[in-house]
């Protein structure tokens, strides 16, 4: 059963850092790729980043490159998003997501599995 667990969300001030987490479990990730996306209030969820499993290439959307950087821990089944000079418009609720296959594909509509999000507010 495919389970992927966030963690790392919060309140953080303009200008700083957090890192998120997402744990994975029960299915083999060598055959996987997680991705990062985000969604704003009244707005669609959006593509961060994505990582292949296997090979740990990784995709940004074009928009989100520079700040947030998507890495892996192969001994803690885990992929982090760590996410620097965050602003207002970051605010959203950050889902991390498993599909098979390669991250290439980095958009919603291709992943299957989804965490349960957490949220991040960037407030002063």
């Amino acid at each position: 059963q495919v389970q992927l667990v966030e963690s790392g969300g919060g309140l953080v001030q303009p200008g700083g850092s957090l890192r998120l987490s997402c744990a994975a479990s029960g299915f083999p990730l060598d055959f996987y790729a997680i991705g990062w996306f985000r969604q704003a209030p009244g707005k669609e969820r959006e593509a961060i980043s994505c990582i292949t499993w296997r090979d740990g290439t990784t995709y940004y959307a074009e928009s989100m490159k520079g700040r947030f950087t998507i890495s892996k821990d192969n001994a803690k089944k885990t992929v982090y998003l760590q996410m620097n000079s965050l602003n207002a418009e970051d605010t959203a609720v950050y889902y991390c997501g498993s599909k098979v296959g390669s991250g290439r594909e980095c958009y919603p509509a291709a992943y299957d599995y989804w965490a349960q999000g957490t949220q991040v507010t960037v407030s002063s």
